[in-house]
């Protein structure tokens, strides 16, 4: 049985460098997934709608969690609609979680 071998792969996310591990020859997808990661969240910070990484990554995380979904399963929660109507879905999720996320901004 053959070992398997793990690397360290150097990524950015938004300006900040991260060193992750992986197996080998799986190096490709991670840098792939991780320059995906970045426009997602580097588009949501630059339309200046969200403030602060971690907000910014969990906007982005809900972005991509809802386009997974609707990819995955053709009787998922977004069948059937266009992509406008994903949009706005999406837009919804963005404005209820700046809702709940506002008080705890207080808080710092």
């Amino acid at each position: 049985m053959s070992e398997v071998k793990i690397i360290q792969v150097d990524v950015n996310i938004m300006g900040q460098s991260y060193k992750l591990s992986c197996r080998e020859g799986e190096d490709r997808a991670l840098r792939e997934a991780a320059a995906y990661l970045d426009g997602k969240m580097s588009a949501i910070r630059d339309a200046a709608k969200v403030k602060g990484t971690d907000r910014i990554a969990v906007m982005a995380a809900l972005s991509m969690t809802t386009e997974l979904l609707a990819t995955k399963s053709p009787e998922g929660p977004l069948s059937g609609l266009s992509l406008a109507e994903v949009k706005q879905k999406i837009s919804e999720m963005h404005e209820t979680m700046d809702q709940a996320l506002t008080p705890q901004e207080k808080l710092f």
